[in-house]
């Protein structure tokens, strides 16, 4: 039997957190605490595009769609409070899938003590586009332009394992939940250490954050422009961490040595660059001779 609006509706407000008050078109969003900033962000995750319904457990991709968007409040240094949602459900997607969807989603929204705000439905030809929209209240914004030169730049996670895990995908690998790969983990449900960026906010000598979605070296790159200036990034990376995107680390900006760092946060970070006055390319690495442009090795969606 196909879906039916009403239906996915009544699943939305029995399964989510928040879904009982979905009453009325709008939603409300709470007042902005004083000396607070309301930030906001948005993902939009097509099938055949960001995931393929034969890879994805319905229930880890919910909590991907939830995560990434988490990964980029709290790395602007914000604590989440809601999100809408909207999904656009081709023929092909049927009850019990949706129900495993909405049942992970509600179980990643109580573990991140967030709520369902509002959102739409809609039905297409075929495939599955989800949308999220979440919110935050940020003490200190963290942004991306405010990097100096001299900071080290540090990530909370290794970058690649993501990529790795695509690859697995790819060869044949398939997600078992008895025995499940890390690689496999990462890139179907990752796990963003939500908390941090707050964190770092909280520390002046923190001047720049984003999280790590689209590559290393195009992250990097973002971070280097907005500030208007160059990174040289850490000899001791590999393809994989340069190239590889969904990694939804903290990468952050600091004056801080890395022992205090590690000391005063309670865990071992991963140094990746350094900024220094811009040159003559936004990313640079030394071989051993004078320093050359390190090329964007990230994904792009446009490329043809």
């Amino acid at each position: 039997m196909p879906l039916m609006e009403t239906g996915i509706l009544a699943r939305i407000r029995d399964l989510l957190p928040g879904g009982g008050d979905l009453l009325d078109d709008c939603g409300a969003l709470p007042a902005t605490p004083p000396g607070q900033t309301l930030l906001v962000t948005t993902d939009l995750m097509e099938s055949g595009q960001h995931f393929r319904l034969d890879w994805h457990p319905p229930d880890l991709l919910a909590r991907k769609l939830l995560a990434v968007n988490l990964s980029d409040l709290d790395a602007s240094g914000a604590r989440p409070f809601g999100y809408t949602l909207t999904l656009a459900l081709g023929p092909e997607v049927e009850a019990p899938w949706l129900d495993t969807f909405l049942a992970g989603l509600a179980a990643a929204s109580r573990e991140a003590e967030v709520r369902v705000l509002g959102g739409d439905t809609v039905g297409r030809p075929a495939g599955l586009g989800l949308g999220l929209t979440a919110f935050g209240f940020a003490p200190r914004w963290l942004r991306r332009d405010g990097l100096e030169s001299g900071d080290r730049i540090f990530v909370d996670q290794r970058p690649g394992a993501s990529l790795r895990g695509l690859r697995k995908l790819q060869a044949g690998w398939r997600w078992d939940p008895v025995n499940p790969d890390p690689d496999l983990a990462v890139h179907l449900a990752p796990r963003p250490r939500l908390g941090l960026g707050v964190r770092l906010g909280a520390m002046p000598e923190v001047h720049a954050c984003l999280d790590l979605s689209d590559g290393l070296s195009r992250d990097l790159r973002n971070l280097a422009e907005a500030s208007g200036l160059s990174i040289v990034v850490d000899q001791d990376l590999d393809e994989d961490a340069l190239r590889g995107g969904e990694d939804y680390a903290r990468c952050f900006g600091t004056s801080l040595p890395q022992a205090e760092l590690e000391a005063r946060l309670g865990l071992a970070l991963i140094p990746v660059g350094r900024a220094v006055p811009r040159g003559p390319a936004p990313l640079l690495v030394y071989d051993g001779g004078a320093p050359r442009a390190l090329p964007d090795l990230g994904f792009d969606h446009f490329a043809p």
